[in-house]
């Protein structure tokens, strides 16, 4: 019973990305430094801020204490710190480069967290627009609107159409707000349990990569993703096809994904990576496979990729400033349109009884 509920609870540790960083950062200058992986994993949790990771090095300072080593020590974490984290350090410990693989984990976690800013922060100003507009219409409709309601149905006289839409869908929301609320969570639910599902997931991840604008930040993140991932495996000296299976985990979308552990079995049979690739054009730009074959023939993979991510980590920096760029104003057009059609449907009717009156 006690090692399920420790299982249970190691399954919700989650670690900050940032932490992951100056984790990786400090054991491997210790490392470095010929301290030893005990002492330095005591030392870093001292100044670790998150309880969970405490309790992760906690784990792992144990196990390395009784002679594991320390990538299994934290393969019993590894949906925490993700396939990459416990290969680069399982490559390092193999072959004796720890220290220099963690200082290039380090340098990819960093990167990988600019790259995660960048894109979170373009969808910052729309989610506050959004919920100020959401918040307007909310307290219009049981604040404002009740009050008007019995003031125009006293007063009768025919409502222009606007003002009649606005009533009808205040009065709807009025009376069935919890029918709404409710339908809402179901549907969250629903689709937070069918997004699980392989198919929905895939047809949806497809889906995503093919629309406007958001489909060109998808494609370019994958590309910055896998390629940064890749070339830091083989730059480590992982071979090809466990470097290429490895990434495929890596990746959050099912598509590249997919197309990865296809692209394993090809490798496997002795076909170049770049084949798949170049036939697959409608996921893989032509750029990636272009590079990639010229890696693979002139021995330079691993430089060619980590050129790659460099190349498509500009290009989601570009996209998410035009994104920004294109829906700030759309955002404040679409505000301004809700609040102009309520006051235009407001004032109508009282502007029309007023020169009634006169």
């Amino acid at each position: 019973m006690n090692s399920f509920l420790h299982k249970i609870n190691n399954f919700f540790l989650r670690v900050p990305l940032s932490e992951k960083v100056l984790f990786t950062k400090h054991l491997s200058m210790m490392t470095k430094s010929s301290m030893s992986t005990v002492e330095s994993l005591q030392l870093i949790k001292r100044q670790v801020k998150s309880r969970g990771f405490r309790t992760i090095l906690d784990n792992v300072t144990r196990e390395v204490e009784n002679g594991q080593s320390l990538s299994a020590a934290f393969n019993q974490f590894r949906h925490v710190f993700g396939e990459l984290f416990v290969s680069i350090i399982a490559l390092g410990e193999a072959s004796g480069t720890l220290s220099d693989n963690l200082e290039y984990l380090s340098s990819e976690l960093k990167k990988s967290k600019q790259l995660r800013s960048k894109v979170r922060s373009a969808f910052v100003y729309p989610i506050i627009i959004m919920v100020f507009t959401v918040g307007v219409v909310v307290g219009l409709v049981f604040f404002v609107l009740p009050r008007l309601t019995s003031i125009f149905t006293g007063l009768n006289v025919e409502l222009p159409i606007t003002t009649r839409i606005l009533l009808v869908t205040s009065s709807f929301i009025q009376n069935y707000y919890l029918f709404i609320a409710l339908g809402v969570i179901l549907f969250i639910i629903a689709w937070s349990l069918l997004i699980k599902l392989p198919r929905v997931r895939y047809a949806v991840h497809r889906i995503i990569l093919f629309l406007p604008i958001v489909g060109n930040i998808s494609r370019n993140y994958n590309m910055a993703a896998m390629t940064r991932t890749l070339g830091l495996l083989l730059k480590s000296s992982m071979k090809i096809v466990e470097a290429v299976q490895t990434t495929s985990g890596v990746l959050t979308n099912a598509v590249y994904e997919k197309a990865l552990l296809e692209t394993v079995e090809e490798v496997k049979k002795g076909e170049p990576m770049y084949k798949y690739l170049e036939e697959h054009g409608s996921i893989f730009p032509p750029t990636v496979s272009h590079m990639i074959e010229v890696g693979e023939k002139t021995g330079n993979l691993d430089s060619n990729l980590l050129y790659l991510a460099d190349f498509y980590e500009n290009e989601v920096d570009e996209t998410v400033k035009n994104l920004s760029s294109i829906l700030e104003p759309a955002l404040l057009v679409l505000m301004g349109g809700i609040v102009g059609f309520v006051a235009i449907s407001i004032i109508t009717p009282i502007y029309s009884i007023s020169q009634g009156v006169k």
